[in-house]
This record gives C-alpha cells, sequence and structure tokens, in this order.
C-alpha cells in the first residue's frame, strides 16, 4: 500500500525549463516514479539532448513560458493532439545579480517575467484542462529566497517570495476543483544557475558554515519531494511550501 502511494506509473508530468540542471533531474526522478516526462524550453536542441539522456519514451513541448498566448496555444494543443497533462512541474527560472542601486529595470522585468509569470501563464493554462477533469497536481519551483534575502539578489527574492504566495494563491482558487498545488524551495544546489558560486571558494565556505548540513545540495536530493508532491501520497497536502534546503532557514 505505502509504495502505490508514491507510484506515478499512468500519470503524464510536464516540466518547464527541463533541458538542465534541476529541471532535468525531476524530470528523470518522475520518469523513474513511472511517469511520462514531457520537457519544456525554448530551446529545441537543448531540448533534444536532454530527451536523449532520458531515453525514447520522452515527450517535447517547446515554447516561452513568458509569453502567454503562445504558452495557452501549447498547452491547448498537446492536450488536445496527445492527452492529458497530469502533473506541472513550474521550474523555469532565471537569476540576476547587481547592487540593489545599480539593478538594471530590464533585467528586472526580465525576472518577473521567467520566475513569476511563467508560473501564472502555464499553471492557468494547465489548470483549465485539470478543473474540467476534477484532478491535477501542480508543483511550483520556489526558493530558499522565498523566505531569506542575499546581497545583490533582491529582484530575484520578490520574484520568488511571489512565487510561494501565488502557489498559495492557486491552492486557495483550486483545490475545490480536485487540484493540489504546492511548491518546492530549494536551498543552494549545484547547477548551472550557480556554478561562478559553486565555483567561488568564499562562498562555498560560507555556506557550509551557514547549513548545518554543511554542504551543497545536489540536484537528485530534490526528487524524492517532487514525487511525493506529484503522487497520492499528498492528496491533502495544498498551498504549501516544502523547504529542501538542509536546514539554512532553520538555522541563524
Amino acid at each position: 500500500m505505502s509504495r502505490t502511494l508514491f507510484d506515478l506509473t499512468g500519470r503524464r508530468a510536464l516540466v518547464t525549463g527541463s533541458s538542465q540542471g534541476i529541471g532535468l533531474a525531476l524530470a528523470r526522478g518522475l520518469q523513474d516514479a513511472g511517469a511520462e516526462v514531457v520537457l519544456n524550453g525554448r530551446d529545441l536542441s537543448k531540448l533534444e539532448q536532454a530527451g536523449e539522456t532520458l531515453g525514447s519514451d520522452v515527450r517535447l513541448l517547446p515554447f516561452d513560458v513568458t509569453d502567454h498566448a503562445a504558452v495557452r496555444q501549447a498547452i491547448d494543443g498537446f492536450e488536445e493532439a496527445t492527452g492529458p497533462i497530469d502533473i506541472l512541474v513550474n521550474n523555469a527560472g532565471m537569476q540576476h545579480r547587481a547592487p540593489l542601486e545599480d539593478f538594471p529595470a530590464e533585467a528586472f522585468e526580465r525576472l518577473l517575467g521567467t520566475n513569476v509569470s511563467s508560473v501564472f501563464n502555464t499553471g492557468q493554462a494547465v489548470a483549465r484542462h485539470m478543473i474540467s477533469r476534477g484532478r491535477g497536481k501542480i508543483i511550483n519551483i520556489a526558493s530558499v529566497q522565498t523566505a531569506l534575502a542575499r546581497p545583490s539578489i533582491a529582484p530575484y527574492t520578490a520574484t520568488k517570495g511571489a512565487v510561494g504566495n501565488l502557489t498559495k494563491g492557486m491552492a486557495t482558487d483550486w483545490a475545490k476543483y480536485g487540484l493540489n498545488c504546492n511548491a518546492i524551495a530549494p536551498g543552494y544546489f549545484e547547477t548551472p544557475l550557480n556554478a561562478a558560486l559553486v565555483a567561488d571558494p568564499e562562498f562555498s565556505g560560507w555556506l557550509a558554515k551557514r547549513t548545518p548540513a554543511g554542504r551543497w545540495g545536489k540536484v537528485e536530493e530534490l526528487v524524492g519531494a517532487c514525487i511525493f508532491l506529484a503522487s497520492d501520497a499528498a492528496s491533502f497536502v495544498n498551498g504549501h511550501v516544502l523547504y529542501v534546503d538542509g536546514g539554512i532557514t532553520a538555522s541563524l
């Protein structure tokens, strides 16, 4: 019984921004749990390379998550041609670092579009189909910055705070239709997005002291949380932000 709670066989999962890093790791984990995986990104060649690492049963759905009309067209077309999306992982995101007093306005707008609008665009497009079926799982990728701030990333912190609250809003509006809407908030993980920080001995030393676990996270360590929230085991979990951060938000 306990094993079947986490079995995703027969379900289809769309993971945005899944050509590398956390998105690809989560896609691989969902596939290992039995789900059929749909990879998304803007760069088809990168998606094809990622798809090759997961095998021939992976589907590719390239679209720009920041373009509301394009997202709606892609999702509606996929549902009509292929079938239901049972699980959505809103993973697409970006980072830009600069002192707040010098932060470029155009970079702020890009962060809003990629980190917040994408969650709204894709979440709404998929949820409309999930609502008609009376079931569905939406998992938004938030961040330790949903709760904490650091110098030079104030706008990123604002966007991830928005993802956390948008997740609560999704649950508030859509739980009555049978949807489970939750978020995973990763701490500091070794990803392409954090490559410069990983390579910085000073920052890595600070992080080891600041994090109770004493190290960077591995992307594979996010998979269990994703499978849980995507599965029947989380049938009464809604509007929750699950921190997977080695204890950094629990400790001063």
